[in-house]
């Protein structure tokens, strides 16, 4: 189920929210779980039973290492885990990505064995269960931080399954920590502010799925998707990943938007996933401003652990580079996500060597570094969307008139673009800037204007939210990219 159509929107969610509110308190925790139970089966119910396993486990995993950790140390704490701790969490953790493994890497390891080797192994064809990336890595977090004393293992098997479940985040995130909600869980009150601004942040999310993120696909999907881009003008391949850099933008961000809302109307309070990322003047910046609850992960479970930035250059470049090459094997089974993600990691070696932080002080440095960011970001999506890396390779090669035919600058097609989507196009492109928190900051100066803004901003909600509507209903275009992840 996705939380931009018609069924989520005006049977799921008023039903739900109906029936929470109108349930005592002690209640509303199962009523939340069966839901989110009932979410996701309603999508994928045969791979429902690969999220249940994930749950059982890892509560089972969490218990013991709880039990090992209140027996050995003082009040549930321990100077230093013991080898049964460790050995535990080692399996814990290969348990989940074992399965990880297989449903969504399996084949793809088959089929680079068969590369490498000559050899002509069978693929499994495994279909992929969404948002598998998401509940396991908050299954994996909920582990780590009892094996760390972060946080108490939880006794209640439903309390546990509620917070890998929970339908805003299950999907696709943000990937939210259990001691980051542990308490919201126990306890949690929605009052109608709280409630109000979940509605907003709902509709807000709403109308950049919707309205942006779905017409700017209709302008990238064709483009590059096409099988020569060779044979077509630069200015289209560009318009084409252009486009898709708010498509993806906006989609993740929209999603991330929703998931907010709905936690906020239930009580729950996640931590932000976007800032801004288009804004950002070095691909680092551009890293700690997109998909934030990913890059906190890493920091936290990956980059830290490894020794961070405290053992010497040499192995914090080391550690970069795992925790790059993590992410794009996190992203999907395919070596244009390894090659999209490490070529993020040459980036940010290239800022750390060559544009030092005394030499971004520099105004002109600056502004020429948020360029080759920008560029770079944009260049890069046009691998990230081949279906294999020779293809992604070709079509950025053609990006810089590299074995294409036509370097013109005009096209009929990217002019009738142009002129069927230029309200699109020109409102994500502004909608990529903080120009709505800059307004928002000079309407609050003016008494009058402030006043007004009580009458304007819910009519303009209103507005976004029937606009969005109004699209679904008539049947519009409604991909979703991550999905695939």
């Amino acid at each position: 189920m996705v939380f931009s159509t018609i069924y989520f929107t005006f049977l799921f969610l008023p039903i739900l929210l109906g029936v929470y509110f109108l349930a005592k308190e002690r209640y509303r925790n199962g009523i939340l779980l069966v839901a989110s139970i009932f979410f996701y089966a309603y999508g994928e119910p045969k791979f429902v039973f690969v999220m249940l396993l994930s749950i059982l486990m890892n509560y089972l995993f969490a218990l013991e290492i709880g039990a090992a950790r209140q027996k050995h140390g003082v009040d549930g704490k321990t100077v230093k885990p013991d080898s049964r701790m460790k050995i535990l969490l080692i399996a814990d953790i290969a348990c989940n990505l074992s399965i990880f493994f297989i449903f969504k890497y399996l084949d793809f390891a088959i089929g680079t064995i068969n590369a490498l080797a000559g050899v002509d192994f069978p693929l499994k064809n495994i279909a992929l269960p969404i948002g598998i990336s998401f509940f396991t890595f908050q299954a994996l977090s909920y582990v780590i931080d009892v094996y760390r004393g972060d946080a108490a293992p939880q006794k209640n098997l439903g309390k546990v399954a509620l917070y890998i479940s929970l339908f805003p985040q299950l999907i696709a995130g943000p990937i939210v920590r259990y001691k980051e909600v542990a308490a919201q869980i126990d306890h949690r009150t929605v009052t109608f502010e709280d409630f109000g601004y979940g509605v907003k942040r709902f509709i807000l999310g709403f109308g950049k799925k919707v309205l942006i993120a779905n017409n700017m696909a209709l302008i990238a999907e064709p483009i590059y998707g096409v099988q020569e881009p060779g044979m077509y003008p630069i200015a289209l391949l560009w318009l084409g990943m252009i486009t898709y850099g708010i498509q993806i933008y906006f989609d993740f961000s929209g999603y991330s938007d929703m998931a907010i809302g709905l936690g906020r109307m239930f009580g729950f309070r996640f931590e932000e996933n976007f800032n801004y990322p288009y804004i950002s003047k070095s691909f680092s910046e551009f890293w700690r401003r997109w998909h934030m609850s990913l890059g906190r992960w890493f920091r936290d479970y990956v980059y830290i652990p490894l020794g961070g930035s405290r053992k010497g250059t040499g192995r914090q470049v080391f550690n970069l580079f795992i925790v790059w090459l993590l992410t794009g094997i996190w992203h999907g089974a395919n070596w244009t996500y390894i090659v999209w993600a490490l070529s993020f990691f040459v980036g940010q070696m290239l800022e750390k060597f060559l544009v030092k932080p005394e030499k971004r002080k520099n105004p002109l440095i600056t502004v020429l570094w948020t360029f080759v960011t920008l560029f770079g970001i944009t260049f890069l999506w046009g691998i990230f969307t081949a279906k294999d890396l020779p293809s992604g390779l070709h079509y950025c090669a053609c990006l810089l008139g590299i074995g294409t035919a036509d370097i013109g600058l005009r096209s009929p097609l990217m002019i009738k673009n142009l002129q069927e989507y230029w309200f699109f196009l020109l409102t994500g492109v502004l909608f990529c800037t903080p120009i709505i928190p800059a307004l928002d900051r000079l309407t609050d100066r003016s008494a009058f204007l402030k006043k007004a803004k009580t009458f304007v901003v819910p009519v303009a909600y209103l507005f976004i939210f029937l606009w969005a509507v109004s699209y679904l209903l008539l049947g519009a275009h409604n991909p979703f990219i991550y999905f695939n992840f």
